[in-house]
Parts: C-alpha cells; sequence; structure tokens
C-alpha cells in the first residue's frame, strides 16, 4: 500500500463540506474566507512513547489527535472548521488504520470538521494535527484579558487522566467501572467547543487545561500583566473515581498539577456569577469557580483554611542541550 491509496481508503470523508473549495488530492487546499470572522489556527503533535503507550488503542489515539486540537479550539473561543493530519507511521496496519481514522473522522463529523489534507510518511509513529476555525472579528478570547477581583472557574472535573496514568490504566487490562472512568477521560477526552463559544460573552480570559490547573492557570495569570490567585482546595471539582482508588490527597495533587484534563479555565468578573450559573444549568456542565485573582504574589492555595505558596508545576517537554 502506498501513501495515496493509504490516504483514499483511510482518509477521505466522501463529502464536501461548506467552506472547502479543494480539499485532498491536490499540491493544497483552497477555502473560502468568512467576512467578518478571524481565523484562528492551532497545532499539536502526538508522540508514541511520549504522549501515548503501545498498549494504547489506535481508535482512542485518533480521537486524542483531533481532540486536543479542538480543545484549543475552544479556548480561543472559536468554532472548529478544518484540519490538516501529518501521520508517520512504521508499517501500514490495516486494522490500526481502520481503527485510528473512523475514530479521528467520527470525531471530526461531531464537530463539523473537514479533513482538507496533509501528509503521510513513513517512520517511528507520531501525528500532527493542525486545526482551523472561526471566531467573529476581535472576540477570540485569549490568556490577556484576566483582571484582580475576578472569578476563576473550572469546567467538569480534574485529575482523572493523571490518576489513570498513575495506576498504570490501559485498555488491554480488565478494568473495575471506577478505573474505566479514569481511563476514558485519559483517552477520549472531550473537547469543550461549545462552552467556548458562549465564553465569548462571559469571560475574560481562557486556557484549556493540557499540563496541570497550576501551570495553565499561570500562564493566564503571567499573560495578564503577572497577576495572582488565591485557589480554595476544597473547592476543586475532585474526580470521585481518583478519590475512591487513589485517596482524597492525590486526587487533589492530580487536580492541581496533572495533565491531560482538557477542560477549561476561565476568569469572569464577579457580576457575571449569574450568568455562569445560568450557562451551567442549561448546558448541563459543571461550572465550578474555585478562588479569585489576586493583583500578585503566585498562586495561593489554601487548605483547610491555612494558605500555602502552591509550587506543584505541570507537565513540561525537556531538551538535553547540545555541547
Amino acid at each position: 500500500m502506498d501513501e495515496f491509496e493509504l490516504v483514499a481508503q483511510y482518509f477521505s470523508q466522501g463529502r464536501v463540506q461548506a467552506g472547502v473549495r479543494t480539499g485532498i488530492g491536490d499540491d493544497g487546499a483552497v477555502l473560502e474566507g468568512v467576512p467578518g470572522q478571524d481565523l484562528v489556527v492551532v497545532t499539536d503533535t502526538l508522540v508514541s512513547g511520549v504522549h501515548f503507550a503501545t498498549e494504547h488503542s489506535a481508535g482512542d489515539i485518533g480521537h486524542k489527535a483531533l481532540a486536543v486540537n479542538l480543545s484549543d479550539i475552544a479556548a480561543m473561543g472559536a468554532s472548529a472548521g478544518w484540519a490538516l493530519l501529518n501521520l508517520t507511521l512504521p508499517r501500514a496496519d490495516t486494522v490500526w488504520l481502520e481503527n485510528f481514522s473512523a475514530a479521528l473522522l467520527e470525531l471530526a463529523d461531531r464537530f463539523g470538521v473537514a479533513l482538507i489534507g496533509g501528509d503521510t510518511t513513513r517512520g517511528p509513529l507520531s501525528i500532527s494535527v493542525t486545526v482551523g476555525g472561526w471566531v467573529p472579528s476581535g472576540q477570540a478570547l485569549t490568556r490577556q484579558g484576566a483582571s484582580t477581583g475576578e472569578d476563576i472557574y473550572i469546567s467538569g472535573t480534574l485529575g482523572e487522566a493523571a490518576a489513570a496514568l498513575a495506576l498504570g490504566l490501559d485498555c488491554q487490562q480488565q478494568l473495575t467501572l471506577l478505573e474505566g472512568e479514569l481511563l476514558h477521560r485519559l483517552a477520549r477526552p472531550e473537547p469543550r467547543v461549545d462552552l467556548g463559544i458562549v465564553l465569548r460573552t462571559l469571560a475574560t480570559a481562557a486556557i484549556d487545561i493540557s499540563d496541570g490547573l497550576l501551570a495553565d492557570l499561570g500562564h493566564v495569570l503571567a499573560a495578564s500583566g503577572q497577576l495572582g490567585a488565591s485557589i480554595t482546595a476544597e473547592a476543586l471539582p475532585l474526580s470521585p473515581a481518583a478519590c475512591k482508588l487513589l485517596g482524597k490527597e492525590a486526587a487533589l495533587s492530580h487536580a492541581l498539577a496533572g495533565g491531560d484534563d482538557f477542560e477549561l479555565c476561565f476568569t469572569v468578573p464577579p457580576e457575571r456569577r449569574l450568568a455562569v450559573a445560568t450557562l451551567a444549568r442549561s448546558s448541563g456542565l459543571t461550572l465550578t469557580c474555585i478562588g479569585t485573582v489576586t493583583p500578585g504574589g503566585g498562586v495561593i492555595v489554601s487548605q483547610g483554611g491555612a494558605p500555602h505558596v502552591a509550587v506543584e508545576s505541570g507537565y513540561r517537554h525537556h531538551w538535553q542541550a547540545d555541547g
């Protein structure tokens, strides 16, 4: 099977989507511009042995490769429109390709994303996805808009993915119901695209939690003028499954510093609390206020009424410098 046969068999969606004049099969994609809209472009790479293990299913990898990009789109308050896939494969395993492409394209269809091109090559397993989307001009959410006194919110619950990693869970094991809940959050994160679109009119800043709450909230605070935050540990939306399997303290640690949650962290002026509560009811999502933005001093996490400076950090890639 050559690269053209591979693309034709597994990655041609078989339908034309609005805004795409020319998609897969040419030297480049041709897209229509959208009047009054700004283009938002995000990209992520998943590498075998770093972002996923060989035990992970092809379907889970395909879903996550697109989902992590859609999560970035959500954090910008944008709607997704198209995606590029660069796929490096050690061999053309037909069963793996069927499951990978089916999961990726199912998620793409659910969010109205057109797969418009990319590249395939032979080598160690690596997946890079680039997603483009649209947001009304001047309305994109960024990390830069938080202000002192604003509330800090989190969608969903935190720490499941990190707990699954800590327990060494994978799809080849016989899992309990609670273990299955944790592994599902690691393997099949749900991008909060619809939430991000609504937050354009409520939030002042937003970020998706990919590297851990403390690390990612820290990016918002730094970008907004070296601000600080006061967080109440008891307010954090912990995973019930993680609490039962690992204990509350370990679950709290994973919620603060674990990665791969792909929930949204956002800041909102206090006068909009009722609007956020209304949004939570109408969307069915848990939206939890975990603290407030402060003038500076880093992130202070109070537990049992005793404050301490949070020193845990999220995941970062590191390289050994040559020379």
